[in-house]
């Protein structure tokens, strides 16, 4: 091959090359996406997972305040596994503060403790755990041992030495979960993340494929509201969306035995909240891009920390605040909690009250953008 032919050969290869920079750095959009996902990864990946949680939320229920009740008391405060944020005088606030979520364990410390230890009965302390996330039970409850025994060889008044056998028993109750199942987990977790992947997709798509297609003009042309046509389109999904949780639900209870232990219509209608909020979020993308493609970069983009921050594969309270605080952001995050609740404790709305208001203000912020961002799309 000829000088001037190689020449003319890498000329139009140059040519093409600089054509396609000048492209995408016109496509702001797909260049963002390019270069924030991986920056997204490595950040979330990097500080906000965390195998072996930490300042896990936990109650002690102290039936007697001896030194060694004070001692084991301090002792959990101090250490990072658990996070004591309430200290319970009665039994019947166990069951409330462990079907609300507000605490993951519950330490009781029984009464005559400090004696029976003393006296080398082995006493028992007894640990009731939320383990709906057997991740977060396991590793919490294999570090309570350790702690409980450093309190006490602390305390000069119980010296424990190296007895044989121990000198106290931790009688765990694992509820909700006894077993200690993943799927118990997983496929509570999966119907909101399935909801999310699959809506966010399909209306992302809507308004960017009557725009290429050429049909949004017939639609502006016809006697009809802009929130009419929005409302209009979004309302086949809501059925599609309701459908997929029922398929999901159904499928997890006769294929895997994942219980549905509280009222179906709370979660019913908890879940028509959550695919309103998933379907405006998915029209808002569709406002912003300009093309299917853009708009399909864009729910990946949100769909990449639903699945992280939301507390699906990895414990939510193990995570940093700061991860914690976007994740609080995202319907997601409260949907798991709720279905996780309602399917696998038997909680209704009053014991969810916080969860339930969070992704109702959710769902109306993303409903108010989608009509603001649709109604300026269109005028």
């Amino acid at each position: 091959m000829s000088t001037e032919a190689t020449g003319g050969a890498f000329g139009r290869f140059w040519a093409m090359t600089t054509k396609e920079f000048i492209q995408m750095t016109r496509d702001r959009i797909t260049l963002a996406t390019m270069i924030m996902i991986p920056v997204m990864q490595l950040f979330l990946f990097g500080f906000a997972i965390n195998t072996t949680p930490h300042n896990l939320p936990a109650a002690v229920l102290m039936r007697e305040t001896s030194d060694v009740g004070r001692s084991i008391l301090a002792a959990l405060k101090n250490t990072d596994f658990f996070d004591i944020r309430f200290v319970l005088q009665h039994e019947e606030e166990v069951d409330e503060i462990l079907q609300s979520g507000r605490a993951l364990f519950v330490i009781e410390i029984p009464d005559g403790f400090e004696r029976a230890l003393r006296r080398g009965d082995q006493p028992a302390l007894l640990v009731a755990a939320d383990a709906t996330d057997p991740v977060a039970a396991s590793s919490a409850l294999g570090a309570l041992s350790g702690i409980v025994n450093t309190a006490l060889a602390r305390d000069r008044q119980v010296t424990l030495g190296e007895p044989t056998p121990p000198a106290f028993r931790i009688v765990q109750h694992r509820r909700y979960n006894p077993a200690g199942s993943s799927t118990l987990n997983i496929v509570p977790g999966l119907l909101g993340t399935i909801l999310t992947m699959t809506l966010l997709i399909f209306t992302a798509l809507s308004v960017t494929r009557e725009v290429e297609r050429g049909t949004m003009e017939n639609l502006l042309s016809m006697p009809i509201k802009p929130i009419e046509i929005m409302l209009g389109k979004i309302a086949p999904y809501v059925l599609i969306g309701l459908l997929q949780a029922v398929l999901i639900i159904a499928a997890g209870f006769w294929v895997f035995g994942v219980p549905i232990a509280g009222d179906p219509a709370s979660l019913a209608l908890l879940t028509g909240l959550f695919v309103l909020a998933n379907l405006s979020i998915g029209y808002t993308f569709s406002t912003i891009a300009s093309n299917q493609l853009q708009a399909m970069q864009m729910a990946m983009m949100f769909f990449l920390p639903n699945i992280l921050l939301s507390g699906f594969m990895f414990p939510f309270a193990g995570m940093p605040a700061w991860a914690q605080w976007l994740g609080e952001a995202l319907p997601l995050t409260h949907y798991i909690r709720i279905v996780r609740a309602i399917m696998l404790k038997g909680a209704d709305l009053s014991d969810l009250t916080t969860d339930t208001l969070a992704l109702a203000g959710l769902t109306a912020v993303a409903m108010l953008i989608a009509v603001r961002r649709f109604r300026r799309t269109l005028d």
